[in-house]
């Protein structure tokens, strides 16, 4: 005998159906807070240690700038913010030439390697001594006078991030690694432009050439 067809099963159905589910459903919410409370009380030994060993290294690295520096500014940290953002750029370069399936060459001709290595050259003293590129160094510099032809003497202010950005775009020999890069990947995305920017940059960097032969010559006559 189906019992399902008689009125009176079906209305104690769903009478049970109203009392139980919401039972279930609290004891069910008790059950889950109860495992959350646990799992967060599992965890909490845990990031208390992520944080000791953070704390520790912290400390450690604090006492090494200071035995480092000697008592002087020196923005480790800056550097270090420095390199990380070099390599960002670089890996990111590299990352999206692969993407793109961009051919890269084997390596340049040695006449190329010659104009390059002239062309950052110039390009680096332009930007870190060049009395018209002053403007882009007065933020982070103090003028000092003249430092040979052409060429600015200053001096490096600020602490941190502003005194590491002042080191790199006044130190030709720190900016050339920068500028070389950049080249580098002109010679893969823009070839054409950058050899055209690269002979320009090595035309200027003769013309200095014969602009301090010529003063020698005129001091050689007048003395």
């Amino acid at each position: 005998m189906n019992i399902g067809r008689f009125p009176a099963y079906e209305e104690l159905k769903r009478h049970t159906a109203r009392e139980v589910s919401p039972r279930l459903h609290g004891l069910r919410l008790v059950s889950w807070l109860g495992a959350t409370a646990a799992g967060s009380r599992a965890r909490m030994p845990v990031l208390a240690d992520v944080k000791s060993r953070v704390t520790g290294l912290k400390r450690v690295a604090r006492s090494e700038k200071e035995r480092y520096s000697g008592g002087q500014e020196r923005p480790l940290g800056g550097y270090l913010a420095a390199m990380s953002v070099y390599a960002a750029a670089v890996g990111t370069l590299a990352g999206v030439t692969r993407l793109i399936g961009r051919d890269v060459p084997d390596g340049l001709a040695a006449g190329d390697l010659l104009l390059a290595a002239v062309a950052t050259h110039k390009l680096s003293r332009l930007i870190t001594r060049d009395p018209v590129t002053s403007p882009l160094r007065a933020p982070f510099t103090t003028y000092q006078g003249q430092e040979g032809p052409a060429e600015l003497d200053e001096e490096v202010r600020g602490q941190g991030a502003r005194k590491v950005i002042g080191e790199l775009i006044t130190c030709p020999f720190c900016l050339d690694l920068w500028v070389a890069t950049g080249l580098m990947t002109g010679y893969i995305y823009l070839p054409r432009a950058t050899r055209l920017a690269v002979d320009t940059l090595a035309v200027l960097a003769g013309a200095d050439l014969l602009q301090f032969g010529y003063s020698r010559l005129q001091d050689k006559e007048q003395s």
